[in-house]
């Protein structure tokens, strides 16, 4: 078993320090613990993986992936353990960043019980709305925490592409999905599964209904602030996965959706996990989105050997350019 290298970073981190720091980096796995900097526009620590032999002074790519503590608490200490496992220890991001040598981070955003209908790691509608400083547009915050990302690696002498990878499972592929509309032209590709079979939909109504954010566009500029780029959006390489045995359905809690979204989503889209992934499917295809759909058998709301090394495939084809 290889030995984790890991670093705190303070908020005023040092850059020569983060050089002295590379040369152990790269004999092991490297776990870096950036703190909040709410001068750089990020309220939250973030994880920064550097799997051994990542390589000096080429450009590669950074591969994000959001965090997904899978329950509400309000310990910091919780949200952050859960980050570094799913960042060093065992994920599909951490299976792609070790066998691509593509560094990896994880946003250590809060899911607070103290507000259990805020589902942070899905970027939901009601966190979005929300204005306190720590949970005020997480979207931007990790856009931020990216920017501050690539300062860290540069210092490092590695450099990224000024696109990202993104990946998600479950919540995460959510909050991926909702960040690829959000910001499309920050995106190389991404990859995500287990997510309800609820996608959000590139347009503004579905059987003449109304589809605001989360799942349409309706209400889009009046939510983040700007126009949505459908041109720049479809254009981005999208592998979209399911297991067929996968019946974890978010959708019926009130976390993931309120009651007027619940009812839209059930009637027009699809009462259970499958058939809303059969009809986001073809709502994907008929905007021409650049979308790869693959349904695994026998796999339920999990992921396989097989299934992780399909996505690792994935990226490395995005990475050659193919």
């Amino acid at each position: 078993m290889r030995s984790v290298f890991i670093l705190i970073f303070m908020a005023s981190y040092c850059i020569a320090a983060a050089q002295n720091a590379a040369t152990a980096s790269f004999k092991n796995d490297s776990v870096l613990v950036i703190k909040a900097n709410p001068g750089k526009g990020f309220y939250n620590d973030y994880i920064l993986f550097i799997p051994q032999k990542t390589p000096l002074d080429k450009k590669i790519f950074l591969l994000v992936e959001p965090n997904n503590t899978g329950k509400i608490t309000d310990s910091m200490e919780v949200h952050q353990q859960y980050a570094i496992d799913l960042a060093s220890v065992s994920s599909v991001g951490n299976n792609i960043s070790t066998e691509l040598k593509i560094p990896l981070l994880v946003p250590i955003f809060p899911r607070p019980a103290s507000q259990p209908l805020m589902y942070t790691h899905a970027l939901d509608r009601d966190v979005m709305l929300e204005r306190s400083p720590r949970l005020k547009r997480l979207d931007l915050q990790l856009l931020q925490m990216i920017t501050d990302a690539r300062a860290v690696l540069t210092a490092m002498h590695i450099e990224v592409d000024p696109k990202i990878f993104m990946n998600g499972f479950s919540a995460s592929a959510t909050f991926t999905n909702r960040f690829s509309f959000l910001h499309p032209e920050k995106i190389k590709a991404l990859a995500m599964g287990g997510f309800n079979g609820e996608l959000m939909l590139p347009q503004n109504k579905l059987n003449g209904i109304t589809l605001n954010y989360p799942i349409g566009t309706n209400d889009f500029s009046k939510i983040s602030g700007k126009t949505f780029d459908s041109v720049t959006y479809r254009s981005i390489p999208q592998f979209i996965y399911m297991g067929k045995l996968d019946d974890n359905d978010a959708v019926q809690f009130d976390d993931a959706y309120n009651k007027k979204e619940r009812k839209i989503i059930n009637a027009n889209i699809g009462s259970n996990v499958q058939e809303r992934y059969l009809a986001c499917q073809k709502i994907y295809l008929g905007h021409n989105i650049t979308t790869i759909f693959k349904t695994f058998e026998n796999v339920g709301h999990w992921t396989t050997s097989a299934v992780n090394l399909e996505v690792i495939l994935y990226f490395f084809n995005q990475m050659k350019g193919k």
